[in-house]
């Protein structure tokens, strides 16, 4: 069994080794304008996705309900095998607008504040019940 600490250790190292990752991407981005999306990015983002959701539920509900729980990981890698024309265009138009948050992209699509802070209320909104959710499974 392990301990409290040992947890928190190996907690805090995953969180830097993902942190070293996502720094040595964006060191690699500002080198070159002009990267295409490397595939292996968007499995990393799988990876932590199925990560999160295996830790948070994934194993009861395959236990209690057999296959009911495959949508929560063919969806995502559905959308990153076949829109990844979609994904590569939002990223170029972010990048083009400088645009940061769904709100920034929502906002500068509709020119609108109003679109702006509807959009943060939702997401925020949304996020309170996905980490009551997660905070539920623990």
């Amino acid at each position: 069994m392990l301990s409290g600490w040992m947890l928190l250790l190996i907690s805090a190292g995953y969180a830097a080794l993902l942190f070293a990752i996502a720094s040595w991407g964006d060191w690699r981005a500002r080198r070159r304008l002009e990267d295409p999306p490397q595939p292996w990015i968007y499995s990393l983002a799988l990876a932590v996705y199925c990560t999160s959701w295996t830790f948070y539920g994934a194993v009861g509900r395959a236990a209690e309900r057999g296959w009911d729980f495959l949508p929560i990981y063919l969806g995502p890698i559905l959308v990153l095998m076949l829109g990844a024309p979609l994904i590569a265009r939002l990223i170029r138009v972010c990048k083009r607008h400088n645009l940061t948050s769904l709100a920034d992209f929502i906002g500068a699509r509709y020119y609108s504040q109003t679109a702006r802070i509807v959009a943060v209320i939702c997401a925020v909104f949304v996020s309170f019940t996905y980490v009551a959710g997660q905070m539920r499974g623990v």
